[in-house]
């Protein structure tokens, strides 16, 4: 999963349509969405239903479907209310990549609890202001929030989807499976110039389809991930104060400092000198 975090600068979060319902006791809803679909339950609680398994959902939980995920939903008391929100997340130009991870169900309020009132907020902020200047901003910036939470909860494993339980996320047309081993060797062999073809023969294919195949799954080429990912690194020396820029070249593989320095302003737009 560390690669959402590598590739953040790539992320594009969408939000195409949002509102609060309220439902009484008759509710019952039989849908699929086209989009990602997050649900924060404001009040009272709701039964969902896939694939013949029933889960609850109450006050504070928030609820997260995948695209193409039929359901069947009802009240489980008088009434209920929640936000929906629909959206699109992507890397570059993959648009499904959350397929690869088993994110879609119900989040427990209480691990959640600071993410999802903050984007509550954020929504009714949007609501009482009539679509003020930076309200809709302020709302995407929630919304981004808590999908971090939701990676950082799954990551620790402190959640797990159960919309998907037994059965595996489905993967998009090329999976992240087949890069695995490229990533930590990637990692460990910054301070030299790598090559694609040694990327290829880690992935187990040919050179020209593993420069495909990497972009079909990531969105970008080989060479921007490994330019991103010592770029990220580079960041991190400087901020930790106590290497020279001589020797954060010689770190990441570059030549001399001259050519580190120009790939640091080419990417940051200031050089490492002037970088805070």
């Amino acid at each position: 999963m560390s690669v959402i975090d590598e590739l953040s600068e790539y992320i594009t979060l969408r939000m195409s349509s949002y509102l609060e319902q309220t439902h009484d006791s008759h509710w019952i809803e039989h849908k699929s969405h086209s989009d990602y679909d997050l649900w924060f339950i404001t009040s009272g609680s709701v039964k969902i239903t896939l694939a013949g398994v029933e889960h609850m959902a109450a006050t504070g939980d928030v609820v997260f479907f995948y695209p193409d995920m039929p359901y069947t939903a009802s009240t489980t008391g008088e009434l209920c209310r929640f936000i929906y929100i629909h959206f699109d997340f992507s890397i570059a130009d993959q648009k499904r990549i959350l397929g690869e991870f088993q994110l879609p169900g119900i989040v427990p309020g209480n691990l959640i609890q600071e993410e999802s009132t903050l984007f509550t907020s954020s929504y009714q902020r949007f609501k009482q202001s009539s679509g003020a200047s930076g309200s809709p901003l302020y709302m995407k910036a929630a919304l981004l929030l808590v999908i971090a939470k939701i990676f950082e909860l799954h990551g620790l494993g402190f959640y797990h989807g159960e919309f998907l339980k037994d059965r595996k996320p489905r993967k998009i047309e090329a999976s992240l499976e087949v890069l695995q081993n490229v990533f930590p060797y990637v990692d460990a062999n910054l301070h030299r110039a790598i090559r694609v073809n040694e990327l290829a023969v880690i992935a187990g294919v040919s050179e020209k389809y593993f420069i495909s195949l990497f972009k079909k799954i990531l969105g970008i080429t080989p060479g921007q991930y490994i330019n991103q990912i010592k770029m990220n690194r580079a960041r991190d020396y400087l901020y930790e104060k106590k290497y020279t820029i001589q020797q954060i070249a010689g770190f990441l593989g570059y030549p001399d400092p001259f050519t580190f320095s120009k790939a640091f302003k080419k990417f940051y737009n200031v050089p490492p000198s002037k970088f805070e």
